[in-house]
């Protein structure tokens, strides 16, 4: 700091201002003398009580300090940007994931339609069975009451018919047979 002090003296000295003043320029009456010794006292006080010196020391804390916080800003954007990279790297993780999940999920799925398809086509066969079953079913009674109604009908016939032929000569004979044929059978 005393170098900037004693340019600035000698600067002060030299000045056109200074030379142009009227009358002798060390004399008490001269305002710019009075003002240069004003002015001397003053860096003088500020030496004398280390006033540059503090000025000096107090600009050297601020400069470290502003040191210190420019360090841990880029400590800070270091961190962030390390912490930036570790969630885009979770996020794809996450998208290849999910990717990987709907997949499955797709595969799943067709294989969940591929079994409903193949168990609605047994379902349908079944169905189609019993119903076929039920058809023969119904055929088989229809014709067994068809057979049974044919086979009244034609008793009934033949009643009517042999009723009407018969004599009663025919009838006794008939009943002696069937008598003898009971009794036949049972022996």
């Amino acid at each position: 700091m005393r170098n900037v002090t004693l340019p600035a003296i000698a600067a002060t000295l030299f000045a056109s201002p200074a030379l142009a003043a009227k009358g002798p320029f060390f004399s008490l009456g001269n305002t710019d003398f009075v003002v240069l010794l004003g002015f001397l006292l003053f860096l003088g006080v500020l030496a004398y009580f280390k006033v540059p010196g503090l000025l000096g020391g107090m600009l050297d804390k601020r400069a470290e300090g502003i040191r210190n916080d420019l360090d841990e800003a880029r400590k800070l954007r270091e961190e962030a940007q390390a912490l930036l990279a570790s969630y885009e790297r979770k996020s794809r993780e996450v998208q290849d994931q999910a990717g990987r999940i709907v997949a499955q999920a797709k595969e799943e799925a067709e294989l969940a339609a591929d079994q409903a398809r193949a168990e609605l086509q047994k379902s349908i066969a079944r169905r189609l069975a019993a119903a076929e079953d039920q058809i023969k079913s119904a055929e088989a009674s229809a014709v067994k009451d068809v057979r049974d109604r044919a086979a009244t009908v034609a008793v009934m016939a033949a009643r009517d018919v042999v009723a009407a032929q018969m004599t009663a000569k025919d009838a006794g004979k008939l009943i002696d047979d069937s008598i003898a044929e009971v009794g036949a059978r049972l022996n």
